[in-house]
């Protein structure tokens, strides 16, 4: 049996973080997708998942995901149910993520505010928040830009045979 779910969504809101009675960190989130097709008026549609994200990465998650973030989920369906105020039993289904990936640049500004700055964890160097534009092009010299074309120039690319997996 196979229970496995990949999404690539914008967050509705900021992640909510919260502990267990035992410290443990759980976050909750919405993830907003966007379906492939469109509907008989010619509008896309989108659907609302709810993700569930437990102990360090959930710290993570909160930390550093707002509202319009661009983030991949890798995980599984869930459901579960338990009895509400009204006395009746209430269903919830809802993805437990076991990965999260952060798929856009700190610096990206999609869906946050400019007063909105954060830094990485200590174990990631030196913070976003506080470097300077020519500190953040020294430290990636050597390294290529998204968006910029690899062949270039002459066409060429320099492999060495160390480079190579076979």
């Amino acid at each position: 049996m196979m229970n496995r779910v990949v999404l690539v969504g914008r967050l509705t809101k900021d992640p909510e973080l919260r502990y267990t009675p035992n410290g443990v960190p759980v976050a909750t989130f919405t993830l907003a997708v966007n379906r492939t097709f469109t509907n008989q008026q010619g509008e896309k549609e989108t659907d609302f998942i709810n993700c569930v994200i437990w102990r360090r990465p959930a710290e993570n998650v909160a930390n550093f995901l707002k509202k319009g973030s661009l983030a991949g989920v890798d995980g599984r369906i869930q459901t579960r149910n338990y009895e509400g105020q009204d006395g009746k039993r209430v269903y919830v289904t809802e993805v437990l993520a076991e990965n999260v990936q952060f798929l856009e640049p700190k610096n990206s500004g999609a869906g946050r505010n400019d007063s909105d700055q954060y830094s990485a964890p200590k174990e990631y160097g030196t913070p976003y928040g506080n470097t300077n534009q020519n500190q953040r092009q020294n430290n990636n010299q050597g390294f290529t830009k998204v968006d910029e074309d690899p062949f270039a120039g002459n066409g060429q690319i320099d492999i060495s045979d160390d480079d190579l997996p076979f």
